[in-house]
C-alpha cells in the first residue's frame, strides 16, 4: 500500500519503483493513492492510466479528488478507483471494490476522516456496515482512511481490530514510525507517507507555503521537482488464515523529476 502520489516526480518515481518491487520482492497487490497525482491536486484518466500502467492494482483517494473535475470522466466507470465512501450516497464514483488475487478476493475501502476534515458521514458507522458486507465476501480487508488526526486514525483501527486486515492512514504526507500489527490481528500504520519530490513541503514548492504561513495571504503553490521519495508499507498476509503477519515500513529515495 503506496502513499499519496504528488505531481509529476511523484508519478515518474511510482511508475519507475513499483514494477521492480513487485518482481523483487514477489508483490501480489499494490493499492496506491492518488488523489494528488495531477500537479498536486486531483486526479484526470489520462494521469490514472499511467498509475495503472505503472503497477497499481486500485488507486484511492481523499478530499482532494474533486479538485479536478476530469475526474468525473471515469470515476463512475473504473471498478478500481475509489473516493472515500462516506461522502453523501449520491455522489459520484464509489468507495469500496473487491479485487481477485489468485483464488482469493481482497475488498479495498476508501474512507475519509471528520476532524479537520470536510464534512462527511461517521465513517465508524458506516465502516460497520460496509466490513458487514465484505466479511462473507472476501479474504481480505484493506482500508486506506484518509484523515487528518492522528487520534482518529488510532482510534478507527483499533475499533475494527481483528476483523480488518490493515489500515493504513493517507493525507498528511509525512510518513509515521508506528507501523504494527495490532493486539487482535490488523496491521496498522497512522500514515503512509508520499510518492514525490523529497525536497519539498508535502511534495509542494517550499517557498510559496512558507510565504502562506508568514503573511497569512493565500500564495500559489506548485508541484516541487527534484529527487523523489516513495514510501509506503509492504503488508505480508498469511495464505492459509489470511491474517497479517508482518509489516513493513518502505522509503526509496531517487533522482526521477
Amino acid at each position: 500500500m503506496v502513499g499519496d502520489v504528488v505531481g509529476r516526480p511523484g508519478r515518474y518515481f511510482f511508475m519507475e519503483q513499483t514494477p521492480e518491487l513487485k518482481q523483487a520482492r514477489q508483490i501480489d497487490m499494490v493499492v496506491v493513492n492518488g488523489e494528488n497525482a495531477a500537479h498536486g491536486k486531483g486526479l484526470t484518466p489520462l494521469i490514472f492510466d499511467e498509475l495503472i500502467k505503472g503497477g497499481a492494482d486500485v488507486v484511492t483517494s481523499g478530499n482532494h479528488i474533486w479538485d479536478n473535475s476530469n475526474v468525473l470522466k471515469i470515476i463512475d466507470t473504473e471498478p478500481f478507483l475509489l473516493r472515500p465512501a462516506n461522502y453523501p450516497e449520491d455522489t459520484p464514483g464509489k468507495g469500496f471494490c473487491i479485487f481477485p488475487v489468485g483464488r482469493k478476493k481482497v475488498g479495498v475501502v476508501n474512507l475519509s476522516g471528520r476532524t479537520f476534515m470536510p464534512p462527511v458521514d461517521c465513517p465508524f458507522r458506516l465502516g460497520e456496515k460496509i466490513f458487514s458486507f465484505l466479511e462473507k465476501q472476501c479474504d481480505v480487508i484493506l482500508v486506506d482512511f484518509h484523515a487528518e488526526a492522528t487520534s482518529e486514525k488510532l482510534a478507527f483501527a483499533n475499533c475494527f481490530d481483528g476483523r480488518l486486515t490493515a489500515v493504513v492512514g493517507t493525507h498528511t504526507h509525512v510518513q509515521t514510525a508506528d507501523e504494527k500489527i495490532l493486539p487482535k490481528g490488523t496491521a496498522y500504520i497512522t500514515d503512509l507517507g508520499m510518492v514525490g519530490a523529497e525536497n519539498s513541503i508535502l511534495g509542494m514548492a517550499v517557498e510559496p507555503v512558507i510565504q502562506r504561513f508568514i503573511t497569512g495571504r493565500p500564495s500559489k503553490f506548485e508541484v516541487a521537482e527534484g529527487a523523489a521519495t516513495y514510501c509506503a508499507v509492504l503488508i505480508d498476509i498469511d495464505d492459509k488464515t489470511n491474517k497479517p503477519v508482518k509489516i513493513e515500513r518502505l522509503q526509496l529515495s531517487g533522482t526521477r523529476n
